[in-house]
C-alpha cells in the first residue's frame, strides 16, 4: 500500500515510549540505518546517546552530515555520515518529476514529502530516499563498528530534522532549498511561456492579460546556478594589497590578514555562484582550507595545533585539499562506499590499459570500497564523492609507510593511474 504524506511507512521503532521519526520519510531514514548493520547493540547505544542529548549541533552539506558526539572520553568525537550526491543528470530528472505536478512543490513547502514523488523519482532512476547501503558512517573514535554508536546517534538525531523539513534531504543530495525552488520557477516559466505562445498561434487574437502576466511572473528571478566544484573557485582578481600593519600587541601579521582576505574573497565568489556548501564546515575543514591556500610556517603550526591532529595527518589532508578540493579531503579522511557500476567500469578500463601494455604482464588490482590498488607498484586511485579519481602513492618505509595524494583528481581512472605511476617513478 502506498503510504500517505504524513503516515509512517511502518510503525516507528520505540524505545522508552518515544520514536525518533514521526513521518514516513523520516522513518525511511531510520530504516536505512538499521538495515545497514546487524549490530543491534551499537544501534541501541546510539539511540540512548541521541535521547540523552549527546549529539551536538548537526551541520549539513551536500553529501555529508557532521556533528560532535559525546562518548566515554572527556572530549567529543568528530562524527559524520556520508550520502551520495545526485549527479547533474539525476537532478534534472528529479526537478522534472517535481515540476510535473504543481501540488508537489506546494507539499514540500508545507513540510511534506509526497510519496508519489519518491516513487516516480525511483522509477526514473533517482534515489531520493537513502538505500541501506548508502549511509556511510565515519567517526574519530577507536570503535570499528559499522556504524559505531556515535554515528548511529547522529543518524537517529537527524531523523527528526528530516521530519521538520524534507528540503534537508534534498540538500544532502546536493542542492539547497533556494536552488531547488529557483530551478522549479525556471521550469514553470518555460512551460507557461510555451503554452502562452501556443494559445496565441491557435487563436490568432492574443491572450488574456492575466495569462500574459503569468507568463512573465518571476522573469527577473535569476536562473538556478549550476553546482560548482569548490576546488575550482578562484577570485577574479587578487584583493588590493594591504598596507597598514596590525597593532603590535596582536598575534597575527599583515600576511595573515592578506591570507584571510583572499580566503574570504574566494568564498564570497563561490557563494555568489551558488556554492552554498561553503557556508558550512567544521573547524578542521576550515583549518585545512586555510593551510592549503598558503600560510606562513608559524601559522601552519598553529593550525595543526588547533586541528588536534598529528602534523603528518594534517599535512596529508592539506595535500589532498590542494589536489582534489573538499572532495579530496573526504577521500583522504575515510573510505567511501561508491556506486558498484563506477568501480566495475574503472576496473574494465584499467584492464584494457593492461592488455595494451607491451610488457605482457598482468596488473594485480586489489579493490576495496572506493579504492583500487596495485600493491607491487605502491600506487592507488580512489573514487571521490565528486565522481573523480584521486591518485595516491605509498610513501615511507616499513611501519611508517602510508598512502599520500600525489596528483590532481581526474574523471578518468586511466589518467589517474598514469599520474600515480608517474609520481611513484619520481620518488
Amino acid at each position: 500500500m502506498t503510504p500517505s504524506h504524513r503516515a509512517p511507512a511502518r510503525n516507528a521503532h520505540r524505545t522508552g515510549g518515544r520514536a525518533f521519526a514521526a513521518t514516513w520519510w523520516g522513518q525511511a531514514w531510520v530504516d536505512a540505518l538499521e538495515s545497514s548493520t546487524l549490530d543491534a547493540g551499537r544501534l541501541s547505544r546510539g539511540r540512548t546517546y541521541a535521547r540523552k542529548g549527546m549529539v551536538g549541533p548537526v551541520t549539513a552539506a551536500p553529501g555529508v552530515l557532521r556533528a560532535e558526539v559525546e562518548g566515554s572520553n572527556p572530549w567529543p568525537y568528530e562524527t559524520a555520515v556520508h550520502l551520495r550526491v545526485l549527479t547533474d543528470a539525476q537532478w534534472d530528472t528529479l526537478l522534472d518529476v517535481i515540476a510535473a505536478r504543481a501540488g508537489r512543490t506546494a507539499a514540500l513547502l508545507d513540510g511534506e514529502m509526497p510519496a508519489d514523488l519518491v516513487e516516480d523519482a525511483r522509477a526514473a532512476g533517482v534515489p531520493l530516499l537513502p538505500e541501506p547501503s548508502e549511509l556511510d558512517p565515519e567517526c574519530s573514535c577507536p570503535d570499528w563498528g559499522y556504524p559505531c554508536k556515535h554515528a548511529a546517534a547522529l543518524c537517529y538525531a537527524t531523523a527528526s530534522h528530516l521530519d521538520d523539513d524534507p528540503f534537508r534531504l534534498l540538500a544532502l543530495r546536493g542542492r539547497t532549498k533556494n536552488v531547488v525552488l529557483a530551478a522549479l520557477r525556471t521550469r514553470r516559466q518555460t512551460i507557461t511561456g510555451i503554452a502562452a505562445k501556443s494559445g496565441e498561434a491557435s487563436q490568432g487574437r492574443g491572450v488574456a492579460a492575466r495569462d500574459r502576466f503569468a507568463s512573465f511572473s518571476g522573469v527577473f528571478m535569476p536562473p538556478a546556478p549550476k553546482p560548482v566544484e569548490a576546488a575550482s573557485i578562484e577570485p577574479e582578481a587578487a584583493p588590493s594589497p594591504l598596507t597598514t600593519e596590525p597593532p603590535c600587541d596582536t598575534t597575527f601579521t599583515l600576511k595573515d590578514i592578506e591570507v584571510l582576505t583572499r580566503d574570504a574573497a574566494r568564498r564570497a565568489r563561490g557563494l555568489a555562484a551558488g556554492h552554498t556548501a561553503l557556508l558550512t564546515g567544521t573547524p578542521l575543514e576550515d583549518a585545512v582550507r586555510l593551510a592549503a591556500n598558503g600560510v606562513a610556517e608559524d601559522w601552519f603550526h598553529r593550525l595543526v595545533h588547533a586541528a588536534g591532529l598529528p602534523p603528518r595527518d594534517f599535512a596529508r589532508l592539506v595535500r589532498a585539499r590542494r589536489n582534489g578540493g573538499p572532495a579530496g579531503v573526504a577521500v583522504a579522511r575515510a573510505p567511501l562506499t561508491p556506486e558498484p557500476a563506477a568501480m566495475a567500469a574503472a576496473r574494465t578500463a584499467l584492464s584494457d590499459l593492461d592488455n595494451a601494455d607491451d610488457t605482457g604482464g598482468t596488473v594485480r588490482l586489489r579493490s576495496w570500497r572506493n579504492r583500487l590498488t596495485i600493491d607491487d607498484e605502491d600506487v592507488q586511485i580512489r573514487l571521490g564523492p565528486d565522481n573523480r579519481w584521486h591518485p595516491y602513492i605509498r610513501e615511507g618505509h616499513g611501519t611508517a609507510a602510508d598512502w599520500w595524494p600525489c596528483a590532481p583528481a581526474t574523471a578518468d581512472p586511466v589518467a589517474a593511474l598514469v599520474a600515480a605511476r608517474t609520481a611513484a617513478a619520481r620518488r
